[in-house]
């Protein structure tokens, strides 16, 4: 699950084809590691949509490292989009960065940001995701997961 791992199963959803992928942001590793964990253990179907994480920097410590992010990304997709939350501050700003970017290393036009909290979004977007839906679909559940009201 790490960045460095195997890759999940490429947009692979078994029998159903390639289904959106999933990438969380954090500047932890393991913060990033525990929350897939979770998501997929959520998803309850034994089969969830891929999922990669890019958490830290390159040597393990704390911050955003746009290497992983790129890695992350090509893990998980499958061709019907990527959907990646992020925790905060610079994962945000990294992502973002990557978006902007044109030519050889821009992630591909099929990747969006979600503007969702870190956990809850997972899951949502995890869950959804695994159910074949599209990337907007995915993104509408991660909205419903940042209204969701605690009290």
């Amino acid at each position: 699950m790490t960045e460095e791992g195997p890759a999940e199963e490429a947009g692979n959803g078994g029998d159903e084809g390639p289904r959106v992928g999933v990438v969380l942001v954090s500047h932890s590793r393991e913060v990033a590691d525990s929350t897939a964990e979770m998501a997929k253990a959520l998803v309850g179907t034994g089969n969830p949509s891929p999922i990669a994480t890019a958490g830290g920097v390159e040597d393990g410590g704390i911050g955003t490292s746009a290497t992983l992010v790129r890695d992350a990304v090509k893990r998980v997709d499958g061709g019907r989009g990527v959907v990646v939350l992020c925790d905060m501050g610079s994962a945000v700003l990294t992502v973002k960065a990557l978006l902007a970017e044109t030519g050889e290393g821009a992630l591909p036009e099929n990747v969006r940001i979600a503007d969702a909290p870190f956990v809850e979004g997972a899951v949502a977007a995890l869950v959804t995701a695994s159910t074949g839906a599209d990337a907007d679909t995915v993104i509408s559940s991660t909205d419903d997961a940042r209204g969701y009201r605690k009290l």
